[in-house]
Parts: C-alpha cells; sequence; structure tokens
C-alpha cells in the first residue's frame, strides 16, 4: 500500500509532484477535427477509420509529429467539413495553419516533414494562441471530469479559439491545457487560471500559474525556464534556454538560460525519488521521479 489507492490519479499527483518540467515534449502537430466519441488511443483505436490509420500513423512517427483529435466543447452536429491546424511549437520560429477538409484521405496529402520547418503555406495562418484542452475521458476520467468544463468555460470567451482534445501526455495533471502554437503547457488550473495564460500570451508575457513547460523544451530546460521566470520578467519570447548536460540517469543536470537582453543563469536541477503513485487512474502504483531546481547561477548582469 503507498496510500495512494483509490485517489483520482490527479489527487495523487496534486499532494507533491510538481509541475514544471512535465510538459510532453512536442515540437509538430497535426491537430484534425473529430466530433463525437473518441476511443482510448487516437492512432491505434483506428478512430479515424482502418483506411488512412497505419499510414498516417507511420508518417507522424517518422517526422516526429504529435496527431491530435480536436472537438469543439459541448454537442455539435458533425457537417462533413473538418477543421485541421498543423503547429510547429519550437521555442523559436512557432507557428500555425488552419485549414479545411472534406475528406480524410487528403491528410495523407500532407507532407508532414514540413512542420519542422517554416511556416510552409499549406492554410491560413493562426495569429491568436489556439487552446486546447484535453477531454479525453476513454484515456482517463480525469480528463473528462475536470478538462470539460474548463473548455467549456473558456469557449465562452474565446469562441473561436478553444477545443477539446486527445490525450497531450500527464492527464494526473489535469486539467491540463496547451496554447499553440507557443506550446506553453499548464496542468491544474481553473477558470481563472486558464484564462490568465491566454490573456498573459495575448500580451506576449507568460502565465507561471499552473505551467509544466513549453512543449519544445526538454524537462531540464523547461525547469530552468521556470526558475528563471520565477526571478525576472521575462516575455515570452525573451529567453533561449540550452541544455549543456543531461545527466538525468545520474540525478542532475545543467541547463543555460539566456534573456535576449545579455544576462545568462547557469540552472542546475536534480532528480528526486517521489512516493509511488498511479499515472493513470485505476492503474497500479509506479515509482514516481521529478525534475526541480537545485540553484540558480546569475553568470552576467545587464
Amino acid at each position: 500500500m503507498t496510500g495512494f489507492e483509490g485517489m483520482l490519479c490527479s489527487a495523487a499527483a496534486a499532494v507533491d509532484v510538481p509541475l514544471p518540467g512535465t510538459a510532453t515534449r512536442v515540437s509538430g502537430w497535426l491537430c484534425v477535427e473529430q466530433p463525437g466519441a473518441w476511443g482510448r488511443d487516437v492512432i491505434g483505436d483506428e478512430v479515424l477509420g482502418r483506411e488512412i490509420t497505419a499510414e498516417l500513423a507511420a508518417r507522424t512517427v517518422a517526422a516526429k509529429i504529435r496527431p491530435t483529435l480536436i472537438r469543439r466543447p459541448g454537442r455539435n452536429e458533425f457537417t462533413g467539413v473538418r477543421t485541421v491546424l498543423i503547429a510547429s511549437s519550437r521555442p523559436q520560429g512557432f507557428w500555425c495553419e488552419r485549414f479545411e477538409i472534406t475528406d480524410l484521405r487528403q491528410l495523407l496529402d500532407l507532407d508532414l516533414d514540413l512542420l519542422n520547418g517554416p511556416p510552409p503555406g499549406i492554410g491560413a495562418p493562426v495569429r491568436d494562441s489556439l487552446v486546447l484542452v484535453c477531454a479525453h475521458g476513454k484515456r482517463d476520467q480525469c480528463c473528462a471530469l475536470f478538462g470539460r468544463p474548463i473548455a467549456a468555460n473558456l469557449a465562452a470567451d474565446y469562441p473561436d479559439r478553444v477545443w477539446e482534445c486527445s490525450h497531450t501526455g500527464g492527464h494526473r495533471f489535469a486539467p491540463a491545457m496547451v496554447l499553440l502554437p507557443s506550446g506553453l503547457t499548464y496542468g491544474r488550473v481553473d477558470t481563472a487560471a486558464a484564462i490568465a495564460a491566454v490573456e498573459a500570451v495575448k500580451r506576449g508575457a507568460v502565465s507561471l500559474a499552473g505551467l509544466r513547460g513549453r512543449s519544445g523544451h526538454h524537462p531540464v530546460e523547461q525547469v530552468a525556464e521556470f526558475a528563471v521566470r520565477d526571478q525576472v520578467s521575462a516575455r515570452l519570447d525573451d529567453l533561449t534556454i540550452s541544455l549543456e548536460t543531461d545527466s538525468t540517469a545520474t540525478g542532475s543536470a545543467l541547463a543555460l538560460v539566456t534573456h535576449r537582453d545579455g544576462r545568462r543563469w547557469r540552472v542546475t536541477t536534480r532528480t528526486v525519488e517521489l512516493p509511488p503513485r498511479q499515472a493513470s487512474c485505476g492503474a497500479a502504483s509506479k515509482p514516481v521521479t521529478a525534475v526541480v531546481a537545485d540553484r540558480i547561477r546569475p553568470l552576467t548582469t545587464g
């Protein structure tokens, strides 16, 4: 017995698992509108149909792209026209484009390798941040229980920018939210915190409440960025983070954080072990580790 049996996975994680450093590492996104129910696995359950699923799975893996299902909050009648979002959430040069399809086979016409470069001009540029809120109840009940109300509340203020989405990684941090194309990933947000995150990005800033990290960064870089932002004022694009050493297997790693004004910090992180618990509701308890900032050392002043 670990003391977490019978708890929702999000409640078990909330006890002592820190958020920074937990964003799933994704730099390219293919989001396909799929109204109605989803299976447990986006690709494995062939939700988009057996005809294209295997080919799409192979292509997204080869291009290192995250396939994601999206739908508007609430019950919506399917018109036969699907919105497709393609996005790059690399820390520098992120972008998002949007277009529509009437046949899922049109997805196979996409060169997914283009998502790893500059905007390809396939669709219309998306200027405002889009909000993906995980509501994938078939994957974990916490996502449906906590994600759907947040998505509905956000949609009231941002009706054209909010989507429920399939599993983004880390349902134990539900409600989980990703802003595209920046890749800013949040967890344990209430409606006020979610709105604050959206409004901050609109101003070119970053809200730290519930921030897990940027999806384009390594976990150590995510922790280092959070640690520096917690101490200094910095806009969304002010900081560049690079991994100097990755020895997370032995418990420590270094990252260099550079401000556009010339200031630099070296952040030392360490990996800590936490009591075992379930990563998903109903799953067996497993060991849990977390990356935390151990030391922040300024290298220059500016």
